[in-house]
């Protein structure tokens, strides 16, 4: 594997340039990128050579497998020995201790559950496709499609707390205070659709565990690289074109609150909040036209809905959203995240994962199978998973039903699919009880370089520069996982 290469780029003339350019404009980001949205409609003029208006674009460094990403982020924790990562030998030890053999080897992390008595899966195993890949009973749908995906059962890192360990998967630090990783695609990419944004988040069952907004915030990146959260019912919020306006007045309004924030923002000097005030303007313009659009499923026929399980109470709010993101993807949205909370069984584990699975099985089976039949599942990389995964024990004295897990992040699932991506494999491997991984060891920086990497972008060259530093994704580390392509 070739060595990293130095991230510190401070004679390039390409950055100095960009940053020559900023220092001196009282334009910045958000006004770019409005001007250029005005040049598409001949509301602004501009040279052709040397275009100032075009925003400026980090990647691609190389041959793109995916334009989109997709993220199916399962909050709270879906336990990994009791969805994709089975374990024989846990069902033979049930309510005993922990084998010391095994126990040396579990980090001593706050809650690991190595004190705690074996608790065995409540869900049965089953081979699947050619592959012969085993998935648990709680996925039986997606697990039809298992030729398509690569498991990869040796994902870890130490963070047993859920606000901090969503931040981790997501940014990459316990803090979150870097930008999420939607927001370095999009800085990195930018967006193909001119109507919607570039990244786009949507929340279902946000019971348990609180969203982290740093999951889809920009950190120190300008603020118009942030995902925008829309409703999967309704959409994106006040996109509807208020009475009594036409295209053409409100254009006339919209020139005018320009006119006044350029003003402002002259006095002010750079400031990415402002700047990205102004562009949201103009861009809920144009999503006024296009977003009720793409968010209105009724026009969608009948076998799409039951494929996505919209005709089932239980499926309906993860299935429309699924179905919306198919959608987005069709639309040129770079990145869009779905967080499904609810995942986090401390106890009665078991009908709280079939609830959960219920509720995402089938919409996960059908936004993959939709993707591949129209030909965008391999321009899209499909990614799921959750913050860490669940101990191999029970946690407290409860008994029968009512046990739960605590949780792992020393050892934990995910799967991807699409975008260049091999399928029907299995990367890594945990101990025979599930603990932590004994094969090829992975963390959330690895998942977020492989991730770039899919889209075409070199981690070490997605850099900005902030506070007099040169800042890439994976500061921490991480490198791509090659076995993942094809």
């Amino acid at each position: 594997m070739n060595e990293p290469q130095p991230f510190h780029h401070h004679h390039s003339p390409r950055l100095f340039t960009r940053r020559a350019m900023l220092e001196s404009s009282t334009l910045g980001f958000g006004s770019i990128a409005l001007a250029s949205l005005l040049a598409q409609e001949g509301l602004y003029a501009s040279s052709r050579e040397g275009d100032h208006t075009r925003p400026h674009l980090v990647g691609p460094h190389l041959p793109p497998r995916a334009k989109s990403v997709i993220f199916l982020f399962m909050s709270g924790g879906p336990g990994q020995t009791d969805t994709f990562d089975p374990k024989p030998l846990l069902q033979k030890l049930e309510g005993q201790p922990v084998p010391e053999s095994i126990a040396v080897n579990v980090p001593k992390i706050p809650r690991s559950g190595v004190s705690s008595p074996l608790m065995a899966s409540p869900f049965s195993f089953k081979q699947y496709g050619q592959s012969g890949i085993a998935v648990s009973e709680l996925f039986p749908e997606t697990a039809q499609l298992v030729d398509d995906l690569c498991v990869i059962r040796s994902m870890n890192h130490r963070i047993p707390v859920h606000g901090p360990g969503e931040c981790v998967a997501l940014t990459g630090t316990a803090l979150g205070d870097r930008p999420s990783m939607g927001a370095w695609v999009t800085y990195g990419l930018g967006s193909e659709s001119g109507d919607l944004p570039g990244f786009v988040v949507m929340l279902s069952n946000t019971t348990g565990p609180a969203p982290q907004r740093s999951g889809w915030g920009p950190g120190f990146l300008p603020s118009k690289y942030q995902g925008t959260v829309v409703d999967g019912k309704n959409g994106v919020p006040f996109t509807k074109m208020p009475a009594g306006y036409t295209d053409t007045n409100r254009r006339e309004q919209l020139k005018f609150i320009d006119w006044m924030n350029q003003k402002h923002l002259a006095s002010q000097g750079i400031d990415t909040e402002l700047e990205a005030r102004i562009a949201s303007y103009e861009l809920g313009f144009r999503m006024q036209a296009s977003a009720p659009e793409t968010f209105d499923l009724g026009t969608e026929p009948e076998h799409i809905r039951r494929l996505y399980g919209l005709d089932d109470k239980a499926t309906a709010e993860y299935g429309s959203q699924c179905l919306i993101a198919r959608r987005l993807v069709e639309k040129g949205v770079r990145c869009i995240q779905l967080r499904n909370g609810g995942w986090d069984a401390h106890g009665s584990l078991e009908s709280n994962h079939r609830k959960q699975a219920q509720a995402v099985d089938r919409p996960i089976a059908g936004l993959l199978t939709d993707l591949k039949q129209r030909g965008l599942l391999e321009d899209t990389l499909v990614v799921w998973g959750g913050e860490f995964g669940r101990t191999p024990t029970t946690e407290g004295s409860a008994k029968g039903e009512k046990r739960g897990r605590d949780h792992s992040p020393a050892g934990y699932t995910l799967w991807m699919a699409g975008g260049g991506v091999k399928g029907g494999q299995v990367i890594g491997a945990t101990d025979d009880l599930g603990f932590v991984p004994v094969e090829r060891p992975l963390s959330p920086a690895d998942l977020h370089a492989t991730i770039l990497n899919a889209l075409g972008l070199d981690q070490y060259k997605v850099i900005y520069s902030h506070n007099n530093r040169d800042e890439i994704p994976t500061v921490f580390g991480g490198e791509v996982v090659r076995e993942v392509f094809v």
